[in-house]
């Protein structure tokens, strides 16, 4: 496939109203996508992969409900041996991670170093995702660490967790549009959101190019530009290059950006496994946690190869949550709770929106067709170690 238009695929298609409040205004109306790929799909892409709709949450009281308190790696290991089984239907777990991964594989990890220090990928995850990999043969030079900025996972610092060996790669410094070498020039999605002068976000040449396997790894977060940031959005914006533009001034693309990002190919057929990590998560002032004001722990980790599915489900607990804060509901669109791009303000008051929330991006991803976000369609196992 070396060259389509992709035009917004729900410009006519009305949404789902049950979930907001009657009163919500409408979304911003979405720009013009055009995708540029040489990639053409999977016979079945990864996402929503095999199991489409269905998910599995583990969830342990022997995980720590403080920031300062260790994980125990054998109960993680125990968590997601019997969450991967329980995904595949496999009696053993080595035989459920080979539903996904072959010996000749090159794996991409696509960890969340944002929100550092407090809510990452955990790397007690990490490693044990690691470790099956390398139980099934693949040696360290074929798996791969990465987020898009380096600063971040130098924070994070990945390296001690890990068999030596192992690679961490990012693609820039910082949000900088000089940085490009580590992107790739065939592969991009054009779009012009606030009449910025570089349209093009550009897929990380690891993704296009090197990658035959893409696992990921997301947190539960509150997210000021789309209600919840997981599964859709942690392998969309952090594969793709000038991402930040998608969102400002109190308005956010992100209702259509982070689907139409998702659905690109390669990313789209190499993505063929969801670990969500909620050990913590954060229901206000996310995708950061620079402090634990806003910590919790939900203690569970989800398992999937849809990731709309798991991430109507995170909606939910972030939802959730912030009800029981006393705060407003992610859903919530009244003007009044606006200060826009005011992240002091947002940092000091739950009550304080810096953009016009949209997590109804779970349900637009849906309607593109990478994965079920109706509650009903979304086939939910809770195991408890």
């Amino acid at each position: 496939m070396e060259r389509r238009e992709f035009l917004e695929l729900i410009a006519t298609t009305p949404l789902a109203t049950a979930v907001r409040p009657a009163a919500a205004e409408e979304a911003t109306p979405a720009p013009r996508y055009k995708v540029v790929t040489r990639y053409a799909p999977a016979a079945v892409p990864g996402m929503p992969g095999p199991y489409p709709g269905k998910v599995v949450r583990t969830r342990s009281a022997r995980l720590p409900t403080t920031a300062e308190a260790p994980v125990d790696p054998l109960v993680v290991r125990e968590m997601m041996e019997r969450g991967m089984r329980a995904l595949t239907g496999e009696k053993e777990t080595l035989a459920a991670w080979r539903r996904f991964i072959e010996p000749k594989d090159v794996v991409a990890i696509k960890v969340n170093a944002g929100g550092r220090p407090y809510c990452v990928s955990s790397p007690v995850i990490v490693a044990e995702i690691v470790r099956q990999l390398m139980a099934l043969g693949l040696k360290p030079s074929q798996i791969v660490l990465y987020e898009r900025f380096w600063g971040q996972l130098a924070e994070v610092n990945y390296a001690p967790h890990l068999p030596e060996g192992v690679l961490i790669q990012a693609a820039e410094r910082g949000n900088r549009a000089p940085e490009q070498r580590d992107y790739d020039p065939l592969t991009y999605v054009e779009a012009q959101f606030f009449g910025e002068e570089d349209t093009r976000s550009n897929m990380m040449r690891l993704v296009s190019e090197r990658a035959t396997k893409i696992i990921n790894v997301p947190n539960m977060k509150d997210h000021g530009a789309t209600g919840a940031t997981g599964c859709l959005k942690n392998v969309a914006y952090g594969s793709f290059s000038n991402v930040a533009r998608t969102h400002d001034k109190g308005v956010s693309h992100t209702l259509t950006a982070v689907g139409t990002l998702a659905s690109v190919e390669p990313l789209r057929s190499r993505t063929v496994l969801q670990i969500m990590d909620g050990l913590r998560a954060v229901w206000h002032g996310g995708p950061f946690a620079p402090t634990q004001r806003f910590l919790f722990f939900p203690r569970q980790i989800l398992f999937g190869t849809d990731p709309v599915a798991i991430d109507r489900l995170l909606l939910d607990v972030i939802d959730d949550k912030r009800k029981a804060e006393g705060a407003i509901s992610i859903w919530d669109r009244d003007p009044k709770y606006l200060k826009a791009n005011d992240n002091i303000a947002r940092d000091g008051d739950p009550n304080v929106n810096i953009l016009i929330r949209e997590p109804r991006h779970v349900e637009v991803a849906g309607r593109m067709g990478l994965g079920e976000w109706e509650l009903s369609k979304i086939k939910l196992e809770e195991l408890e170690v």
